[in-house]
Order: structure tokens, then sequence, then C-alpha cells
């Protein structure tokens, strides 16, 4: 059975939504950009059981990042990036 268009998306959304949740720029900015490059990877898969086991990892990794949230805000950085600091 291949996934909805709408449970992709969701998907999708919620990975992007957990990587924002990171107080690091560096790690919030690497979930984005493996979030962004491995959706576009999959994005030609066209075998429905390639396009299931595509959105199981995905599943995964949204747990992974649920989990790694909670660890990263517990050990959080004392001083921003200096990507962070508002430009003056």
């Amino acid at each position: 059975m291949t996934p909805a268009r709408a449970e992709i998306i969701h998907i999708y959304r919620s990975l992007l939504r957990e990587a924002r949740k990171f107080p690091d720029y560096n790690i919030r900015e690497y979930a984005k950009r493996r979030t962004i490059d491995g959706f576009h990877h999959n994005k030609s898969l066209s075998d429905p059981s390639s396009v299931a086991q595509a959105l199981a990892d995905a599943k995964s990794q949204l747990e992974i990042a649920k989990r790694q949230t909670v660890v990263y805000s517990l050990y959080a950085p004392k001083f921003k990036s200096i990507m962070e600091v508002p430009n003056e």
C-alpha cells in the first residue's frame, strides 16, 4: 500500500519542526539540511515498497530527533553561536 501524499508531507513538516527545536545552531541546521536532502533524494521513488521503506525510515528519524531534542535541551550551550548573534 502506497502512503498518502498528505502523510509524507506531514512527516516532512514534522521533521523540520523538530529540527527547529534544537538549541545548538550547528545541530539545528544539520537536521534541517539532512531532512531536506533526504526528501529530495527520495522524491523520484515510484516503487510502492521503496516509498513505504523510505517513509518508515523517515518516521524512525523523527522519533530519534524527538529524543535528541530532549537530550540537547538538557545540555544546551551557554552562549549563542556567532551565526545567531544579531547583526548590528
